[in-house]
């Protein structure tokens, strides 16, 4: 899917003095973004060393780095190792971009933004998510979305793949998320007064999208975060998609809840204790 770069973006920043700085960046120049850090579809092995996590604020002419850690998570080595890796390659490949600009870019430096929020915590699971923003040049920069679900008793991830190890549990779960899609986008384009005339076409290239970015397996739906209930149980996943995923910029990240009932009878059965009755 190409990028668009027709819609301004800028995602709130980490603090004040970030972004103050922020905003002082260029919103012009090439529009090619960076890929979202390759550290975050590697699993992690149980580390046993403490990881020094140091929150960034990198000013220079060429780049502005901003970098947020939640305090507690250094008490999962493992994860956070994860998340210090996915800054770290996310922050790479910015200054990189900034280094091999060409000369006739906008002045102004590129910019990288994550805040890294601990979601859940308890003796069985931990949610750690990120959000932010890239921009190497073009009218917008790039979400930055991840989330990771962390077994502090294993000192591991669990992934998309280890939850639904079948084939035919893939065919299922896109056919729910792309139905759930669609209808979103039936709404919207009826709420904005979309003609009968255009509402074809718009549909037709929308869809196509849709199920470009939901194909049955794991690949598509790697990022997700369970929705828990008061004992913190599952009760939902909630997948989501970013931006271009499966639907254009101006969309926005979009995300889809499966309830826990429709999920449990797909799940690998060592998991199924962490949701809730589904009765």
């Amino acid at each position: 899917m190409t990028p668009s770069t027709t819609a301004p973006y800028r995602a709130p920043m980490l603090a004040a003095t970030v972004s103050a700085c922020l905003m002082l960046a260029a919103c012009q120049g090439r529009d090619a973004p960076p890929q979202q850090a390759t550290g975050a579809a590697r699993p992690v092995a149980a580390a046993q060393a403490p990881v020094a996590l140091k929150d960034v604020l990198e000013t220079t002419p060429t780049h502005i780095i901003g970098i947020s850690y939640p305090p507690d998570l250094a008490k999962y080595p493992g994860l956070a190792m994860q998340a210090q890796r996915y800054a770290e390659e996310a922050r790479e490949q910015v200054v990189e971009a900034a280094t091999h600009r060409d000369k006739d870019d906008a002045p102004g430096p590129y910019e990288l933004s994550l805040e890294f929020k601990l979601r859940h915590e308890s003796p069985t699971m931990v949610v750690l998510a990120v959000d932010g923003s890239a921009y190497t040049g073009g009218a917008h920069g790039m979400p930055m979305i991840q989330r990771w679900v962390w077994l502090p008793r294993d000192s591991r991830m669990l992934t998309a793949a280890e939850l639904f190890p079948n084939r035919d549990s893939w065919e299922r779960i896109a056919g729910d998320v792309r139905a759930q899609l669609g209808t979103e986008l039936r709404q919207r384009m009826e709420a904005d007064g979309v003609s009968p005339e255009d509402r074809a076409a718009m549909l037709k290239s929308a869809t196509a999208m849709i199920e470009g970015g939901t194909e049955p397996g794991p690949d598509d739906f790697a990022v997700f975060e369970p929705v828990l209930d008061g004992d913190g149980k599952i009760t939902a996943l909630r997948f989501v998609f970013p931006p271009y995923q499966v639907g254009s910029y101006a969309d926005g990240m979009r995300t889809v809840e499966l309830p826990a009932a429709r999920l449990v009878p797909e799940v690998a059965p060592a998991y199924r204790p962490l949701f809730g009755a589904t009765g």
